[in-house]
């Protein structure tokens, strides 16, 4: 399926909107007679999505909920969670969150937290330490992000600013 494709049936029409960052070929699919959107794993209703590289990429997932944004779904049927009904600002939320994870990442690399461990352990103190190897994840992704964006360097695994 591709962005924008209409998938039709008996009573039903499903357009296909394309939403990679989780994953890259993340697709959500809004139902036009009930001007609803299944988001899959791309939003949910519960927590953030974790974004892990290879396949997941931040940069992605942040133009594509931004995509989200300007739509006009009444409601997001989220894969895990409840329905959220008042989507513009859940997912203001959502990148509000993202922008302050990155935020916390560049306050670890000034504090003299290099490492992604090091990170994890800062940011995500109050989380059980369980989901720590899906935070490390996160951050990776938002790591690989500022790289790209030229803000951070990765020096051999340690971060600094650039």
């Amino acid at each position: 399926m591709k962005d924008g494709e209409i998938i039709r049936g008996n009573g039903f029409t499903f357009e296909c909107v394309f939403t990679p960052g989780h994953t890259s070929n993340h697709m959500c699919y809004a139902l036009k007679e009930e001007n609803a959107l299944f988001t899959g794993d791309h939003v949910m209703g519960w927590s953030t999505t974790v974004v892990t590289p290879p396949d997941g990429d931040m940069t992605q997932y942040m133009a594509s909920v931004k995509k989200l944004m300007a739509r006009s779904d009444a409601v997001l049927y989220p894969t895990h969670g409840a329905p959220v009904t008042d989507p513009k600002p859940f997912l203001a939320a959502y990148l509000e969150h993202r922008l302050d994870r990155e935020r916390q990442i560049l306050a670890c690399i000034r504090e003299g937290l290099p490492t992604i461990p090091q990170m994890v352990a800062r940011m995500y103190a109050d989380v059980d330490k369980r989901l720590h190897p899906a935070a490390s994840r996160s951050v990776l992704a938002h790591l690989i992000q500022l790289e790209q964006e030229g803000r951070v360097v990765n020096d051999g695994g340690r971060y600094r600013l650039s």
